[in-house]
């Protein structure tokens, strides 16, 4: 019998990090489930770190380097559950994540995406501040209206059919960082979001991380495949532009003046709150003393300088 859900987990060089990753996996209330990881041309000691597992339900890919998006892919191809749920190798859950997803889908059979609320763990726990009103325990979203602040589905809370990719598509694997949102922007174009309004998905904060390493902007999206779509659709033009910001905001700090341009002319400033107005139009070296400062206060920044 197929397990009703296959759990993908990426791996590069997060050695330090798998066996909390791992643990919160295997300790999972929910048990019909096989784990699917791929370690992705790990220079440290990853893949011994993932075999001192001995679990039936677990399978393991090990290949060359080629980026998260063809790993995940890749895990995808082997995926014999009828969900799918992803989990990056430094992340963990809740012991009663599964669980809670699937009572969702047995709640709602219709829907296709399901998540729960995540925090960002530093030396603390820092719940993640939504745009939307969180009244109930269980919202049913439209993905672009609700991820205005923050995205509600993120690499390791999100959980899909698998037969949803038929029309979706995978993974770009020509975007290296911030292929998930592209991903995320196909969900919402075609399916509303099934939002569990409680913490179960906890985001270690690591510096080494393809998010936060990565600032070459030829590996970032460029966010100009929806250009039709957003013409119609203004909650999906704001979260373009609110991306669009982010990048032009990079831009500036890269030095790289043509990126910025693309990025600041694509975007449309009435979608900007007066602060980013601001900052995106303020010098390098402003910048520069507004993420020291956000730092220094122990938030996340995005950006490297």
């Amino acid at each position: 019998m197929n397990p009703f859900i296959s759990v993908i987990i990426s791996v590069y060089n997060k050695e330090a990090y798998l066996e909390q990753t791992l643990n919160s996996v295997l300790k999972q209330s929910f048990t019909n489930f096989e784990v699917i990881i791929i370690n992705d041309g790990s220079t440290d000691n990853s893949l011994k770190a993932i075999k001192q597992f001995k679990d039936s339900r677990i399978k393991i890919i090990d290949q060359d380097n080629h980026g998260a998006s063809h790993a995940r892919n890749q895990g995808l191809k082997i995926a014999k559950g009828d969900y799918i749920a992803l989990l990056d190798g430094d992340d963990f859950w809740d012991e009663q994540f599964l669980e809670t997803i699937s009572d969702a889908i047995s709640k709602n059979p219709d829907e296709a995406i399901f998540t729960t609320a995540i925090a960002h763990k530093y030396d603390n726990i820092v719940p993640v501040s939504y745009s939307f009103k969180m009244d109930k325990d269980i919202q049913i979203l439209d993905y672009f209206e609700a991820s205005q602040d923050h995205s509600i589905l993120s690499g390791s809370s999100v959980v899909f059919k698998k037969s949803i990719l038929n029309i979706t598509g995978t993974f770009d694997e020509t975007i290296k960082s911030g292929q998930d949102t592209d991903l995320w922007i196909r969900f919402g174009l075609h399916f509303p979001v099934v939002f569990i309004n409680k913490v179960m998905v906890y985001y270690v904060y690591n510096t080494s991380s393809l998010s936060n390493t990565t600032v070459n902007l030829k590996d970032k999206s460029k966010f100009d495949k929806y250009i039709e779509e957003e013409k119609c659709n203004l909650n999906l033009k704001r979260f373009l532009d609110r991306n669009r910001f982010s990048l032009a905001i990079l831009s500036t700090l890269n030095k790289d003046k043509s990126s910025y341009l693309f990025y600041r002319n694509s975007l449309s400033l009435e979608n900007l709150s007066f602060k980013r107005k601001v900052l995106i139009n303020s010098p390098r070296w402003f910048l520069k003393i507004v993420l020291k400062l956000k730092s220094l206060k122990g938030q996340k920044t995005y950006y490297q300088t």
